[in-house]
């Protein structure tokens, strides 16, 4: 595998550890979406590949909320995340100049798209949002593009009365913390129904081809034929991998290689970070994102 990675890498301006002359370590930040212990085994072999190419020292941090990871962008202690899209939202109206999108992640049909899903359990009574009325919706962190940003924007539509106020529509409109917790709850029953996110491709039986349902299927939390769909967004663009824009162009040349380059090289390890299965990752731009900072500007005024 290593030697895999190193082609990738020599085909780039920076082969090896040339990079390390301008930065003394790199820091990977990690959304959340499922336990702190679990997002780290997952990026073990990313922290590793990290190293090698780049001749330093690679710590991986995984906050409890999705702001632990924007501020450390902002503020220079962390230098590369997969962001949500409101994540990377939040992140460039703080500050344009903070991150630059480089990859987003490919499905398995070539798309870049996925989906906030509504969900509840099958013996809930709860088969769409019509059935949710006085009951208990969770949704996950308040920066999540999944898990609240576009659901608060489109379940509102769906029709007269509903709104994100608790007691009006919904009984309550609860915060769990994450996707992981969300899923949980809803299964656990302590809320009757939740969002959160997946490419919406495959078997629902598996949690879809990827996302966090299709990580809590893997780690054992949920049987999906408990579980049925009742709500499902517009798509959504996947979030891109970011890079701190102060960082040597020579290494995020590398970063961007190197991660481009990991769907060839060790597709384990792919399907590790990017939540499932898929293609790996592609080139991504600010435009397309422009749609979803106007969103998260517009909740924000």
């Amino acid at each position: 595998m290593k030697k895999l990675i190193a082609a990738v890498l020599a085909t780039t301006s920076l082969a090896g550890a040339a990079g390390a002359q301008q930065i003394d370590g790199f820091n990977i930040g990690i959304l959340g979406g499922e336990n702190a212990q679990d997002r780290l085994a997952n990026h073990e072999c990313l922290k590793s590949y990290t190293e090698d190419a780049l001749g330093v020292p690679v710590k991986l941090f995984a906050p409890a909320d999705y702001a632990g990871v924007i501020q450390g962008l902002l503020g220079g202690t962390i230098d590369m995340a997969w962001l949500g899209a409101s994540s990377y939202a939040a992140t460039y109206l703080d500050d344009p100049e903070a991150v630059e999108p480089v990859l987003v992640k490919v499905n398995m049909d070539g798309s870049i798209g996925y989906y906030s899903i509504g969900f509840a359990r099958k013996d809930s009574g709860v088969s769409s949002l019509d059935d949710m009325a006085g009951k208990t919706f969770g949704f996950g962190d308040p920066n999540s593009t999944s898990g609240y940003l576009i659901p608060s924007i489109e379940i509102p539509q769906y029709k007269e009365g509903i709104t994100m106020e608790s007691g009006d529509y919904f009984s309550e409109v609860k915060f769990t913390g994450g996707h992981e917790q969300t899923i949980v709850a809803v299964n656990n029953g302590d809320v009757d129904a939740g969002v959160t996110w997946a490419d919406g491709q495959g078997a629902w039986e598996d949690g879809y081809n990827s996302g966090s349902l299709r990580k809590a299927v893997d780690a054992g939390l949920i049987d999906m034929n408990d579980l049925t769909e009742i709500w499902r967004s517009k798509e959504i663009p996947e979030g891109p991998v970011v890079l701190r824009k102060a960082l040597p162009q020579d290494v995020k040349d590398t970063m961007t290689a190197l991660i481009e380059g990991l769907y060839e090289a060790d597709k384990e390890c792919t399907y590790n970070i990017s939540a499932g299965e898929s293609l790996g990752f592609k080139p991504i731009s600010h435009a397309q994102y422009e749609s979803i900072v106007a969103a998260r500007k517009s909740k924000s005024e």
